[in-house]
């Protein structure tokens, strides 16, 4: 086992000797130096875990010090030697990095307990960024696929908002990747290593979705055998995902909006409050503002959760990112080993393209899977493809600008898909026209400003 090296500063060299001897025999590699400017080179050359310097030395201070070591390796745990008559100098030193301060006179079991406290403060810092990087790589931005301008402008939000501790609510149609965009604020964030918590607000029955996320006691009703801590509790210090928190329950949103306000939960049946540090991350393909009209959300609960939005653009909002995805996909499947394919003709790409993508990233992985499925060449072809993709493909069909003018689906979809196109378009150039100024657009369009408004949070327009 490697021996951890400690550099001892002091400007007495009884002080120095003193505490080499006994951290020597405590096993530790020991170092020591009466000239700070040495031991800043020291720090460099030596790599110590440890660093014990005197507060009060000529021409270059133990503050001076401490902030050189902080400069060159910011993991060494730093304790400061002080008088009685300096503790406030010591103190803040410690606000300003140090780990810890020992006031002389101290006993050799104060300094080697000393010691052992910083070496083990360490070790946790270092196993917490090892353990940060790892859930950043299996978690983070890394695995969200993509290049388009749309997605890049998200992702920086992203990486802007997982800094803060602040709540979020992520919108997007259903298959965008709202969860994957979840996750990879918490990989990002301070709580990284804490607990992240999903809940699919949508799925779990109205009856049950209240002892889920708040837990109950024993006896609180029947078939309450035992005391069980809700999702809530679960998530504490970490982030906890709501997902389609738009179908949260009208009467259960109060009690949501007071826990995250109070930052206290009781348990269906308890008496005692419980304190809780999380962060919410709420997800929605609704719009909550018209159901906040329709006296189906809180205002003040969507107000509490969201202090930060993010809309996440459609895959048919972000040219390019098909193909690129649908490599992604391929390239899992075959380390799974359930595709022989490397790659894809010309015209299954093509088609792949002109898709719209109602379901999104979703609908596109389970297409490729498909696709990997029923391959039976090196290259995925338009055999492979469901039919509706194939008909887009077809030359002289007639199409859209949007090319979504197909027979796939019902006339109700293809005409739904076919406005929204219309209007997203519509909307864009009518706000470039008039220079994205939204009363003359609105004016000159025959609609009142909300509309326009409304049209560019639909469709996601800048």
């Amino acid at each position: 086992m490697t021996q951890e090296t400690i550099l001892i500063i002091d400007d007495e060299p009884e002080m120095v000797d003193g505490c080499r001897r006994i951290l020597s025999r405590a096993g530790y590699r020991c170092i020591g130096t009466t000239d700070p400017r040495e031991a800043v080179a020291l720090v460099r050359s030596e790599h110590p875990s440890v660093v014990l310097t005197d507060l009060k030395m000529p021409d270059v201070d133990g503050m001076q010090v401490l902030h050189c070591v902080r400069e060159i390796d910011p993991d060494v745990a730093i304790i400061v030697f002080t008088a009685f008559a300096t503790i406030p100098s010591a103190v803040a030193a410690v606000k300003r990095g140090a780990f810890d301060f020992i006031a002389k006179p101290f006993s050799m079991d104060q300094l080697k307990l000393a010691v052992e406290r910083a070496l083990e403060h360490r070790r946790l810092a270092l196993e917490n960024r090892s353990m940060r990087d790892q859930i950043q790589d299996a978690l983070g931005f890394e695995n969200i696929i993509g290049h388009s301008a749309s997605l890049m402008e998200v992702l920086k939000l992203v990486r802007r908002a997982a800094r803060s501790d602040a709540d979020i609510v992520i919108r997007g149609e259903s298959g965008t990747g709202k969860e994957l965009i979840a996750r990879a604020i918490h990989a990002s964030s301070k709580r990284c290593t804490q607990p992240f918590v999903a809940v699919d607000c949508a799925s779990i029955p109205d009856n049950l979705l209240e002892s889920e996320l708040f837990g109950y006691e024993k006896g609180a009703f029947t078939g309450a055998l035992k005391t069980k801590a809700g999702l809530i509790e679960t998530a504490n210090r970490g982030t906890l995902f709501l997902d389609e928190v738009g179908e949260l329950p009208y009467s259960l949103q109060v009690k949501l909006l007071r826990t995250l306000q109070e930052r206290r939960i009781r348990r269906l049946g308890g008496v005692c409050e419980t304190p809780v540090d999380l962060r919410v991350v709420s997800a929605t393909n609704r719009d909550l503002d018209e159901l906040i009209r329709n006296g189906r959300f809180r205002e003040d609960l969507y107000y509490r959760l969201n202090v930060i939005t993010i809309e996440i653009p459609a895959l048919r909002e972000r040219p390019g990112d098909v193909t690129l995805l649908a490599y992604e996909f391929l390239k899992k499947q075959r380390a799974k080993g359930d595709c022989e394919a490397r790659g894809f003709q010309p015209e299954a790409l093509r088609a792949l393209e002109a898709h719209s993508w109602p379901g999104n990233v979703r609908e596109l992985k389970n297409v490729i899977e498909r696709a990997c499925a029923l391959a039976e060449s090196e290259l995925i072809g338009l055999q492979d493809l469901p039919e509706q993709l194939r008909s887009a493909a077809i030359p002289g069909r007639i199409e859209t600008g949007a090319r979504e003018g197909t027979s796939a689906g019902s006339l109700k979809d293809a005409k739904n898909r076919w406005l929204s196109r219309f209007e997203a378009v519509y909307i864009n150039n009518l706000l470039k026209d008039h220079g994205g100024n939204v009363s003359e657009a609105a004016r000159a369009a025959g609609i009142d400003r909300k509309t326009v408004y409304r049209l560019i949070r639909k469709y996601r327009l800048r």
